[in-house]
């Protein structure tokens, strides 16, 4: 799904590559420049034992000449503290057709003092990216030898390229603490500038002539928290878009010109072949339902149409012709959109382009950029009159009435869902008027539900068995059959066996099946019988029995100390579970657990046990309403999540009757 123009990113970074080990042999001993040995001189604050190392220097300069051809000159820097930190002596540099590395050099300074240089001539060239038919992304790496705690790495390369958009983008945050990092842009005279900030105050730039320079010091590190946003979604950054009158066009200022710049891309390559038509009559023929052409387009789309990407210079950013895409059944997700489009336009259904990131947050309004994105998906006019219940994917636009957001590159997805990691994003809306941005529906628990229902029987010897029925609609269906029609029945099985093992001793599961595996848009069923020995405690005279007997709803008591950032759970829910246990002849209850109900904002739990017809008859539902559960209501989450252990610990007390 990672199809949109991942070379987009107009500054090719430096990266970590923590699994990836590499040794150069020829590194030779020689002087680091000057600027290096400034910072590695600078005295630096103490840090805590689990910081591996602080970037000393991350400094960009971006020169333009009246052409809008753009030099890029990168310098880092950065003081190894740890062992963990090793890592940072690995230096990557990405760079394709139209973007040329014309110096590349990396340094260390060991704290005994034997200084190393790395010349690009001895980088290994590698692609950069896997699981692509083609594409003409590479990089260089480089391993910076004495790369030990207490050294210093440094590392400078200069790329030269003509970008298709005016804009650079500066990300000054990092996962070390970043002593200084500075972006320098020198432009032509008479061009102007306009900046957009994201989890960042605006900083007005320090000018000299036609050079503007941004700069920050003392950053904190971004550390990982368990749950929380995307890293791209938290970090200071900025967009700066540069132009000149006659080169205006090429500059993105607005989220309007994001989207007109887009249509440009890919408008044109919505033509229909003969054969496209021809297979587009055939697929909805007999079909007078609004949304049955859509499910038959649709379903050609995402399971006829191979996901494979073949990007080469601006193919990384604009679609292939739907004629080719049709010819050749492959394509990545703006393909995948561009052939969609030009069917169901053929059927007479108008749509649109819409452009999100896979990842929840990273889009940010008052940042505009096409830099943003990464992903394409579609969203598709619903006529007038067609009602729309049981549709989760309708967004009510003001002007353009109803629209059916869709995603062919999302093979289990049926239309009227949208995958989580869209959901509650902001997308950008494609349309011949330009772009607009808008926030893509957060679907209700309801449509995404987990129905768990349980008959068993107990033994007086503590065994129990029975038979289970799971049924799962929306993302809970969605998920669960990507990973059933990923394996084998056996291997099926496994993974039942692998759930209940963390629950149940001894046991052994029969009687698997699984219903509409292959029917997409209609409940998945799973059901089992299982016989499981030592279930029930015996203590004396009475058995001890878990009335919840397997699945959690927990996802652990979130650590809030030092926490910086929201927890992001991952979709709307509604899961019930309800397991009914014949107790053995000659016991009754002498005692049930206790009721639980316990809300808050973002999430419910239900619980209830009764004792009716000689059957324990545990009851719940637990529901998820929002995904971002901002810092200050994590202690309420808390709350929700420590009464659900609890009551997922509880027991019943059977006594013997008299």
């Amino acid at each position: 799904m990672w199809c949109f123009a991942r070379r987009l990113q107009p500054a090719s970074r430096r990266v970590l590559l923590p699994v990836l080990l590499l040794s150069l042999g020829s590194s030779a001993f020689a002087g680091s420049p000057d600027w290096l040995r400034e910072v590695a001189r600078q005295p630096l604050p103490s840090y805590p034992d689990d910081v591996k190392g602080v970037t000393l220097l991350d400094e960009q300069i971006t020169t333009v000449n009246d052409k809008g051809e753009i030099k890029t000159v990168h310098r880092g820097a950065y003081k190894i503290l740890r062992n963990s930190g090793r890592e940072l002596g690995k230096v990557v540099v990405f760079y394709d057709s139209s973007t040329k590395l014309t110096f590349l050099k990396a340094w260390s300074i060991p704290p005994q003092g034997n200084e190393y240089e790395v010349k690009e001539k001895e980088a290994v060239e590698m692609n950069a990216f896997d699981g692509e038919l083609y594409n003409d992304d590479r990089m260089k790496f480089i391993q910076i030898p004495g790369s030990d705690p207490g050294a210093v790495v440094g590392f400078e390369y200069e790329q030269k390229h003509r970008p298709d958009v005016l804009q650079d983008y500066w990300t000054f945050q990092d996962t070390i603490p970043v002593r200084k990092s500075r972006y320098v842009l020198n432009l032509p005279s008479g061009w102007e500038i306009q900046t957009a900030w994201a989890n960042h105050a605006k900083m007005e730039p320090t000018i000299s002539g036609n050079q503007y320079v941004w700069e920050v010091n003392d950053l904190p590190a971004v550390k990982h928290e368990p749950g929380m946003p995307a890293r791209r979604a938290v970090i200071g950054k900025m967009a700066v878009s540069f132009f000149s009158p006659s080169l205006r066009d090429k500059a993105q200022i607005s989220w309007k010109e994001v989207g007109t710049w887009a249509d440009q891309l890919a408008s044109s390559r919505r033509v229909a072949s003969p054969d496209i038509q021809a297979k587009t009559k055939e697929l909805v023929a007999r079909k007078t339902d609004f949304l049955e052409k859509v499910r038959a387009l649709g379903a050609f789309a995402q399971r006829d149409v191979r996901y494979v990407a073949i990007e080469v210079g601006i193919g990384g950013f604009q679609p292939h012709m739907a004629t080719d895409i049709y010819a050749n059944r492959y394509g990545d997700c703006k393909d995948k959109v561009t052939l969609l489009m030009t069917m169901l336009k053929e059927a007479g259904i108008n749509s649109y382009y819409l452009l999100v990131h896979t990842d929840r947050g990273v889009v940010k309004r008052e940042l505009p950029s096409p830099w943003s994105f990464n992903h394409v998906i579609t969203a598709i006019e619903v006529p007038s009159s067609f009602k729309t219940d049981g549709l989760y994917s309708i967004y009510e636009h003001p002007r353009l009435s109803k629209l059916m957001i869709f995603d062919p590159t999302s093979d289990f997805t049926p239309a009227g869902y949208i995958p989580p990691s869209e959901q509650g994003s902001s997308a950008l809306l494609v349309t011949g008027q330009g772009g607009e941005l808008i926030d893509l529906p957060l679907q209700p628990p309801a449509a995404n539900q987990l129905i768990r229902t349980a008959k068993l029987r107990l033994t007086a010897d503590g065994g129990l068995a029975g038979d289970v029925t799971e049924v799962r609609t929306g993302e809970e269906a969605i998920g669960y059959r990507a990973e059933l029609l990923s394996l084998q029945v056996p291997q099926r099985i496994k993974k039942m066996e692998n759930f209940l093992a963390s629950f149940l001793n001894g046991f052994s599961v029969k009687d698997y099946t699984v219903d509409n595996l292959n029917a997409y848009d209609k409940e998945l069923v799973v059901k089992y019988s299982f016989v499981s020995t030592g279930y029930a405690k015996n203590m004396g005279s009475m058995l001890l029995v878990r009335p919840r007997v397997f699945g959690s709803k927990s996802e652990g008591i979130i650590d809030l100390q030092e926490r910086k950032f929201p927890f992001e759970l991952e979709a709307p829910t509604l899961q019930t579970d309800e397991f009914d246990i014949q107790l053995p002849a000659g016991y009754t209850v002498d005692e049930l657990p206790p009721p639980t109900d316990v809300k808050a904002p973002e999430a419910s739990y239900t619980s209830s046990t009764k004792f009716e017809n000689n059957t324990i008859q545990y009851k719940r539902e637990f529901k998820i309403e929002q995904v971002m559960v901002p810092l200050e209501k994590l202690g309420e989450l808390n709350g929700v999540y420590r009464q659900i252990i609890a009551d997922e610990r509880n027991s019943a007390v059977l006594k013997k009757v008299q």
